[in-house]
C-alpha cells in the first residue's frame, strides 16, 4: 500500500479553513439572534418638557395647552424707534491705488465694504467718517462715505 498524499501541511491549513467556516457560521447566527432581541420599542426616544432626551414616555398630565393666536409666525414689529441710517466709523483699510477699502462700524464693530466711486472727497486710513449702508453683490457696502472733520 502507498503513502498517503495528504500531508501534514496540508491537513493544517484545511483544519485552519473549517475552523474559519465554523467561526463565520456562529458569528451569523449570533448577529440574527442580537438583531432579534433589539426590536424598534428598544430604539425610540423621547423628549421631556425640558427639551431632553429620555428613554421613558412623557407624563399626560405635565402636557400644556398652547393656543393657536399665541403663536407668532412673522417678523415682529419694530418698536418704534426711528433708525437712523447715518452710521459712523473709521477706516480700518483703504487702498488708494486699487481703490476700495473697509471701514470698521463704531456701534456694531462690522467690517464694511467700501469703493472708491462710493467716496465723497478724500478719505485715509484711521479717518473717522460718516456712511450709509446698502446691500451689495457680496455683502454690506459702505455708500456716501464723508470724511468727519
Amino acid at each position: 500500500m502507498g503513502r498517503s498524499q495528504e500531508t501534514f501541511n496540508k491537513k493544517e491549513v484545511r483544519n485552519k479553513k473549517e475552523k474559519k467556516r465554523k467561526a463565520k457560521i456562529e458569528k451569523r447566527l449570533a448577529r440574527k439572534d442580537s438583531e432579534k432581541k433589539g426590536s424598534l420599542d428598544d430604539m425610540i426616544a423621547y423628549v421631556d418638557e425640558n427639551g431632553m432626551l429620555t428613554s421613558t414616555p412623557p407624563d399626560p398630565t405635565k402636557k400644556k395647552k398652547t393656543k393657536l393666536e399665541d403663536i407668532d409666525i412673522s417678523v415682529p414689529k419694530s418698536s418704534g424707534e426711528d433708525y437712523d441710517p447715518v452710521r459712523k466709523g473709521i477706516v480700518s483699510f483703504f487702498n488708494d491705488a486699487k481703490g476700495f477699502g473697509f471701514i470698521r462700524d463704531s456701534e456694531s464693530k462690522d467690517s464694511i465694504f467700501v469703493h472708491i466711486n462710493n467716496v465723497e472727497g478724500e478719505i485715509g486710513q484711521d479717518n473717522l467718517v460718516n456712511f450709509e449702508v446698502e446691500k451689495g453683490q457680496k455683502g454690506l457696502v459702505a455708500v456716501n462715505v464723508k470724511r468727519v472733520k
